[in-house]
Parts: C-alpha cells; structure tokens; sequence
C-alpha cells in the first residue's frame, strides 16, 4: 500500500561524527592545553636566554605551564586509582614523573612531559577511527532524499529516514537505495560492494530482492519497502560493527589483569635506577619509557583494522575474539540448503514427449505456476514474465496433485502422476530424479516432465577448494535434507562425511563430537535449525543475505552476501591479523624494554625523561603504522 503523501517535510542532520561528542571535547581540550602550556614553556626559554639573571619570570612562566596541565594529569591520574586499567598505568607513571621533576626543580621537564603524552593519547583517539569511518560510511549509504509514491500516483521527495515498511519509491539511475525492499516494475545493475563485498554488479528486475545502500547503476525502479532501519540488512550491519568496535581483545583483557603487577615492577626498577646512580634524570626516564601506550595499543588497533577490511568485504564480525579465532579452525562443518546451495528450486532439466516445443511447455508450465502458491509452481513461474503468460480460465487448484485450467485451445493440466491419471492422460515414464518434479499437458496430451532442483551455488566448489589449501581439510556436509540430495551436493564438491535428515538436536550434537574429538569447527549455516549448531563450533558463521534472523543472532561472523568464498578471505584475513597483532606486541613490549634498560644505564643524557617521552611516542607511531598494512588486504575484485 502507497503512503497518503503529507505536507511536511523533515530533513534532519543524520552526519555521524566520528567522535562521540565527549571524545570531541576532550581531545579539543587536551590540545588547547597542550599548545598553551608550549608557549609559555617557549617564552620562558626565551626570557631565560634574553635576562638569564632574572630567572624568577622565566621560572614562573615555567610554573604557570606546568600548572596548567598539572590539574587535567593529576586528575587522570585519581581516576585511574579508582578505575586501574592499563591506560590508567601510564597516567600514573606520568603523574609520578611529572611530580619527581617538580621536585627537583626542572619545571620545564615537568610541564613537557605531560604535552607529550596528550600527543600521544591523540595519537591513540585517531586510531580508533577506522571501524568508526567504516559505520558512518555505511551510514551514509542510505541518507538521501527518497521519491515516495503516493496513493494518487503523484510523488513526494522525503528523507530516506522517513520511509516505512509497505511504502512504494522509485529508485532512479545514480540513487541509492534507501530500504530493504522488492522490485515491483523496472530493469537495473546495482553496486552492491559497500554492503556484500562483491565487485560485480547485480542484476535485479521485478521480483527480485535488494539491500538498502545498494547504489543503482542504471535503470529506473519501483520498490516496496520490506525493511527499514534497524531491521534491514544495513541497519544489521551497522549494529553488529558498533559491538565489535566496543568489545575487548583477549590478549588485551589478558593484559589489564597484570596492570597492577606492572606498576609495581616498574616502580622497583625506578627505585633500584635511583639506589644504584642517583642519577634523577635517569629515575624519570625509566618512569617515562615503561608507558606501556604502544603495547596497550597494538591489540585493538589491530582489531578495529581488521574489524574495517572484514566489513568492507562483507564479512562482519561480532567480537573482536572471533576475528582471532578464525584463525585457528581446522574443520569446517557446512549446512546444504541456502548455504552450498541457491536455496530456491530451479529448472534443470526436462524430458518432453516427441514432437513437444521446450520453450511451449516452460510457457504453459509458468502459466499455471503463477497461479498457485506451490514452491514449485513458484519456481515455474518465475520463467516467463508476467506480459508473456496464456490467458487461462476457471483455475483449479487440487490440494496435493496440481492445477487444473481452461486455456483457449482446451484444458490444461500441471502437477503429479495421480492428476494425469485421474484426467485419462497417458504419460511418459517418470524419470529418475531426486528433486521435485511435475507434468504438463494440454488438450488431453502429454507434453513432458520439468525436473527442479536446488542449485549448488557457483562459487562452493572453489571456495572449498581455497580452505582445502589453508589447511581446513575435514569437511562434513550437515543437512536436514534427504540422504540422496545431500549425496548429489557432496559428490560435486568432494566431501566425505555427511549426515542428512538432521534435526537440530543432531546437528547440536554432531558439532559437539567434533569439538570432543579435538577439532576447532567452523559452522557455516543460514536457518532457524542451524542457530544451535553456529554456537557450539569454534567460530558459527551465517550467511546474510537471506539467513534467518535467529541464524544472525547466534552466529559470530556473518557474511552479507552470499558468496562462500568470503570465508577463506575472512580466515586468510584472520591469519594476518594474528601476524600483524605478534609484530605490534613485538614493538610494544621490545620497544618499551629496550628504552627502560637505556633509561636505567643513563644512556638517554641529560634530558633522559624528553628523551623517553619522544622514543615512547614513536613506538606508538610505529605500531599505527604497521597496523596501517592491514588495510591494503583486499580481495573484493
């Protein structure tokens, strides 16, 4: 039903920051502070060179600077007591840095230490950014102005947010499209890479259903809303990166329990540096260096990366502990109907009576099917467009044998051997096949069998192949599909083991002895019965696209599109996240060492701590920068 078109129009702002406003402010604070504090600590050192017997002035603009970044740090610093986390260990050290260079008199050092260290914190703000520019992006897709169909057939222009389920839009050549939805009228190409990773266009027309963010290539479309919001596939998306963005690595969790035991090792190695040289410099140094800011920073940086390339190959994944242990599966247990295959039937083959047109018989078969509600007839009829149907009459549908039709030329009959049989018409043998099958005939004449099956998708026997060469050599086909069916899809694609006609009890318990035989399963499935099984692998992961929301629910990875070669990019993906992540730990933890045992030795100078400070914020920018690798992974094309 088209929306009754109202007056007014509302077009709010729907820009999403990437910074929440809280984080916008402090980090404008924090650099306000921080470029104050350097001008005065600059006119110090000036009025220092220009009337060094004053020094009183130079000494209280020196005061002043550290002052005004004192407040903030100390403050950090109590809420860190309050809160201890790994972060808050470095606002410690600092705080006790800062204090020791007061207390000797060096407030330049004192005032200095501080600003660096606000750089560096800014330096970590920015790295959250990338999954958070990946959501506003995705955003974004769907904000535009919509054409909304009214009821009297005349249109209104309205923001994409106000569109609700049920109504009528038109999507025009270069628009996006602004809902889940299904193609009433109108032929296009649609860029679907933003939202499914897949750089080839998809063809749609009517019937067919389209994801909103899809960008429309060419073509002019009529669509009815389906879904909108939170419930579209974008609005899934969107969602499940916001809980992957907030959640915490393993290895950083790992971390945050020995924060306390940190600060107290470095405090005995600040104390022993002072017992063994009483070099102050020396103390702050290693006070200064043992920020473990780079080391803090290496595992969610890593993450939130690769969080952003899974999502832009239409993989995404809900915890950042799945993206690592998807790297570690070494058995893959797959679901049949809707994942290995197209999941809706299709004609495959046909064996006709002597002297019968193909291409007549799919047009009558399409006829009738257009007028059941069948899955079958359905499937028919999608094989003859809705301006190339025969005119039929007085339809009959016969619960459990077929449909019976009046057509200009005589009756027409679609459906079961028993629908034949009870009309007198003599038939051809049925073929042996082990999908669905129906008969056709008109004026008292058999024309054939059309045989239908569910089609293995395209891509499946690559895609198993690619995870055969990553080393994920078991498989096993679970389906609740008949044993020969399963047979057929197992045979094409070389797997072994197999077990049909399951329940989702026994599919629970099949993924079950798997993991009790030592096995780390990934569980790849799309239906209501495989949510059980998708939570007792290693890793579940659901197909998006047209998976069941019960499925979306209890997977850990789920893939937008339907292409099943994403899951070897994902777990390739995973892999160089684990290496990447071993390299920024490396820096983190070697770095940090290397520049407290300098500090310790006195090799650091005079300025030991500025020195410390700097070192300490280059190890942070070498992590960034390794972390950056992550992004050029692509394998959309």
């Amino acid at each position: 039903m088209s929306h009754q078109c109202s007056h007014g129009h509302i077009h709010p702002n729907f820009s999403q920051a990437l910074l929440t406003p809280e984080e916008q402010r402090r980090m404008t604070v924090q650099l306000a502070l921080a470029m104050t504090t350097i001008g005065l600590i600059l006119l110090s050192l000036l009025w220092r060179s220009l009337a060094p017997e004053q020094t009183a002035i130079s000494d209280l603009l020196a005061g002043v600077a550290w002052f005004i970044v004192a407040m903030p740090v100390f403050r950090a610093g109590l809420y860190s007591l309050r809160h201890p986390d790994l972060h808050g260990v470095t606002d410690l050290l600092i705080v006790l840095a800062m204090l020791g260079a007061w207390a000797l008199g060096d407030l330049i050092t004192a005032a200095l230490l501080p600003v660096l260290m606000i750089f560096g914190h800014i330096l970590e703000e920015r790295s959250v950014m990338g999954t958070r520019q990946a959501i506003a992006g995705l955003t974004k897709l769907t904000r535009s102005t919509t054409r909304r169909i009214c009821e009297d057939g005349s249109f209104e222009s309205v923001d994409s947010a106000m569109i609700r389920q049920g109504d009528i839009v038109e999507i025009r050549a270069g628009d996006n499209v602004p809902a889940d939805g299904k193609i009433l009228s109108g032929y296009a190409s649609l860029d679907v890479a933003s939202i499914t990773g897949e750089s080839v266009p998809q063809e749609a027309g009517p019937g067919s259903l389209i994801f909103g963010g899809a960008i429309n290539l060419n073509g002019l479309l009529r669509m009815e809303v389906m879904y909108t919001g939170d419930r579209s596939t974008l609005g899934k998306v969107i969602a499940l990166m916001k809980d992957a963005e907030q959640a915490k690595p393993p290895i950083t969790r790992l971390l945050e329990r020995y924060a306390s035991h940190y600060l107290v090792l470095v405090l005995l190695i600040a104390a022993s540096t002072w017992f063994f040289t009483y070099d102050s410099q020396a103390m702050l140094a290693v006070l200064v260096a043992a920020c473990p800011c780079a080391l803090v920073l290496s595992a969610p940086a890593t993450a939130m990366a690769g969080i952003a390339v899974a999502a832009r190959h239409g993989i995404l994944i809900r915890n950042a502990a799945f993206l690592e242990e998807l790297a570690d599966v070494d058995a893959l247990i797959v679901d049949k109907t809707g994942t290995l295959t197209q999941g809706r039937l299709k004609l495959v083959d046909a064996v006709l009576a002597q002297g019968s047109d193909y291409d007549d018989v799919v047009q009558l078969a399409a006829t009738l099917g257009a007028t059941s509600s069948h899955p079958v007839s359905h499937a028919l009829a999608e094989y003859v467009s809705a301006d190339n149907r025969l005119p039929v009459l007085d339809v009959q549908e016969k619960q459990g044998l077929g449909i019976v039709a009046q057509t200009e030329k005589g009756t027409a009959l679609l459906g079961r051997a028993d629908l034949f049989t009870e009309h007198g018409v003599t038939m051809l043998p049925q073929p042996d096949h082990q999908g669905p099958m129906v008969g056709v005939a008109h004026q008292g004449q058999f024309l054939g069998w059309l045989l239908l099956a569910d089609t293995l998708r395209p891509e499946a026997p690559e895609a198993l192949q690619a995870l055969k060469q990553l080393g994920i050599d078991k498989h096993l086909l679970l389906t609740g599909d008949r044993l020969p069916a399963a047979q057929s899809v197992a045979g094409e694609l070389g797997i072994q083991e197999i077990v049909a006609q399951a329940l989702p009890a026994t599919k629970l318990q099949e993924v079950q002895k798997a993991v009790n035989e030592g096995w780390r399963p990934l569980v790849v499935g799309d239906g209501i019965n495989d949510a059980l099984a998708l939570k007792a692998g290693a890793v579940g992961m659901a197909m998006g696209a047209n998976g069941a929301d019960i499925a979306l629910v209890s997977a850990d990875v789920v893939l937008t599109g339907s292409d099943l070669r994403r899951i070897a990019s994902a777990i390739r993906l995973s892999r160089k996240c684990r290496r990447t992540l071993m390299v920024n730990v490396f820096i983190g933890l070697g770095w940090t060492l290397a520049i407290v045992t300098a500090a310790a030795l006195g090799w650091l100078g005079g300025a030991g701590a500025l020195v410390a400070a700097l070192l300490h914020n280059l190890s942070t920018l070498m992590v960034l920068g390794n972390t950056g690798r992550l992004l050029q992974f692509d394998e959309t094309r």
